[in-house]
Parts: structure tokens; C-alpha cells; sequence
């Protein structure tokens, strides 16, 4: 996507004006006129949207922090109200000084779309210029676009993890099953399944919203620990033990690692890497529980476990493993 405003501006500007639009909003009279303006220059270019985000985020946290230190305090008092908090300057004053470390990255080539992917069962991890880094699961197909005002990529199929080095003046965007995931300084992995969106977030901020901005109610920021769940009609966001997300991925060092799965489940992991497929053909079996860690292409170690362990019937047949009672 292309910047709809031609006027070069340093990346402190934008965040200027952002903290600008934050203390209208918040600190004077809105009206339906002034919303309809803060719309248009937000569409105008990614970085207004990602500064104005980051920026609300900031504010957000620092008027919970308030509430939490001064529990009493219900409201703020009519004759405060007059001009901008200390906390919003101050949230604003953090956020230009983090942008401007990071000014010296630019990038004027032309924007520059190439396409990777992996096989099955192969890994493969892309190191970007700016010293951002994607790692890309098994069975993944991504689309990388570079200009000097936007990264974009497209997860058209599969599992990647992202290490984003954040620049406000070079916003790094995400499109997967019709969702939008905007980096906010993060890693996070991305998985997208037939019609089904997971994105879980390690460290840093992101925002996920609706691509195609049909509905409002589906976006939200995501903090380290939260894992949105999407579909082109939902969107729900739950939080996730570190050591859990951690186990999610495990695919990173060639493993898969499973806590209290179904054998359902196993298999549904295992042949996501594999030629050969396991195929559970008893339903019982199927929602049988086992937690293992095992390598994703050594079907032999679940192969042995089921046989020993879970005292199951198992056999090769057309090419697959097939398990039962």
C-alpha cells in the first residue's frame, strides 16, 4: 500500500502530530468533524496509524497506572481538564525519543516483492536488511515487499516467527487470512490454517485487525503473553503461560512438544511435516491424552510410544502408520 500523502515527514513530526490528535481527543471538545479529520489522516499513511497506536497504547497504560496508584480518584475534575496530562507528554516525549534512535535505518530503494517458501518438514529463516528476522515453518508461503516507507509481507499459507526490528518510519505489516498484524516493536509468530488466523505474541506490542476495515469491533493490541484466535467473523484474544508459548514453538528447534494433546491432535501436528501420514482409525483412541516431546519427523519415537506405552495397535499400511486398538 502506498502513502496517500505526498509531504515527507522525520518520523518525530508524525509522532508530534499523533500526541497532537491524542490531547484533542482527549483534553477538548470532539466533535463528529473532528473525528471524520483524524480518520483522514490516519488513512493517509501507515506510519500515522502505527504512531497514533502506539501512542494510545502508552496513554491507555499509563491512566491505568494512575487509577491503580489513586483508587479513590473516579474522575479527573473539570479545571484539569484544560490542557494535556503530564502523562501524555511524557508518553509522547518516550516514543519520539525511541523513534529517533532508530531514524538512521532509511531505505530508498524501490519497493522490491519476492517470494519464499518452504517444503515439507523444511525450516528456513530470512534476514532482512534492517536486521529484522522471519523464520519460516514447514510448508510455508510468504511474500516480502520493501520500499522506503512500508515492509510488507504476505503469510499466504502456513507458520512463520517474526523478529522485528520497529521503525515508525518504516512500518512492518502483516496480511494473513484476511487479517492485518501491525508491529509495534514485537516478536510474534503467525499461523494461518484453511480459515482460521492464530497469532501469538512473545515480546513488544502488536496490533491485529480486520484487513478490510469491515468491522471495528474485530482489532485489538496485543501484549507478550496474548494469543488472538481469528476468523472472518471473530476475534477472540486469550493469555497464554510463557512456558506454554514457548512450547508453541518448539517447531523453531525441529521439535514438537505437547501437553496433555489428544492423539488426535498428535497426529493432526505430525502430519503437518511428514509424507507419511499417521491416521488414528479408532475415535476412542483419538481423544486419548499424551504429553511428549518429540522431533517433528521421527514418526518411529510416537510409532514406539503408542505400541509401549499406550499398549495400542499399530501397523504400516499404504505408505501410513496406522493406530487403533
Amino acid at each position: 500500500m502506498t502513502d496517500r500523502n505526498p509531504t515527507a515527514q522525520t518520523p518525530v513530526e508524525i509522532e508530534d502530530a499523533a500526541a497532537s490528535w491524542l490531547e484533542r481527543k482527549n483534553f477538548a471538545q470532539w466533535r463528529e468533524a473532528d473525528q471524520a479529520e483524524l480518520e483522514e489522516w490516519l488513512a493517509a499513511s501507515w506510519s500515522h496509524r502505527v504512531a497514533f497506536w502506539r501512542l494510545e497504547t502508552a496513554w491507555s497504560r499509563a491512566e491505568r497506572l494512575t487509577a491503580l496508584r489513586n483508587p479513590a480518584r473516579t474522575k479527573i475534575e473539570p479545571a484539569k481538564k484544560a490542557g494535556p496530562s503530564l502523562l501524555l507528554r511524557a508518553a509522547s516525549a518516550m516514543l519520539i525519543a525511541a523513534i529517533a534512535g532508530v531514524w538512521g535505518y532509511t531505505q530508498f530503494e524501490r519497493p522490491n516483492d519476492t517470494r519464499y517458501a518452504t517444503g515439507l518438514g523444511e525450516r528456513k529463516t530470512l534476514q532482512l536488511a534492517d536486521g529484522s528476522r522471519i523464520e519460516l515453518n514447514t510448508a510455508t508461503t510468504l511474500r516480502v515487499s520493501r520500499g522506503s516507507d512500508h515492509r510488507t509481507v504476505w503469510l499466504d499459507k502456513g507458520e512463520a516467527y517474526f523478529d522485528i526490528k520497529h521503525n515508525a518510519a518504516n512500518p512492518f505489516t502483516v496480511f494473513a487470512a484476511g487479517h492485518r498484524i501491525s508491529d509495534l516493536g514485537t516478536k510474534f509468530s503467525v499461523r494461518s490454517d484453511a480459515n482460521r488466523l492464530k497469532v501469538s505474541l512473545v515480546e513488544g506490542l502488536a496490533r491485529i485487525d480486520d484487513a478490510n476495515g469491515a468491522s471495528k469491533a474485530a482489532s485489538a493490541i496485543l501484549s507478550p503473553g496474548d494469543v488472538a484466535l481469528a476468523t472472518a467473523t471473530s476475534l477472540k484474544v486469550v493469555k497464554k503461560p510463557e512456558q506454554e508459548l514457548r512450547d508453541q514453538l518448539g517447531w523453531r528447534r525441529g521439535l514438537l512438544v505437547f501437553v496433555h494433546a489428544t492423539l488426535a491432535d498428535v497426529a493432526a501436528e505430525f502430519n503437518r511435516y511428514n509424507e507419511t501420514k499417521i491416521v488414528i482409525a479408532d475415535p476412542a483412541v483419538a481423544q486419548r491424552r499424551i504429553g511428549a516431546t518429540f522431533p517433528s519427523q521421527d514418526l518411529e519415537d510416537f510409532a514406539v510410544l503408542a505400541r509401549t506405552s499406550l499398549r495400542l495397535h499399530v501397523e504400516q499400511r499404504d505408505g501410513n502408520i496406522i493406530i487403533s486398538r
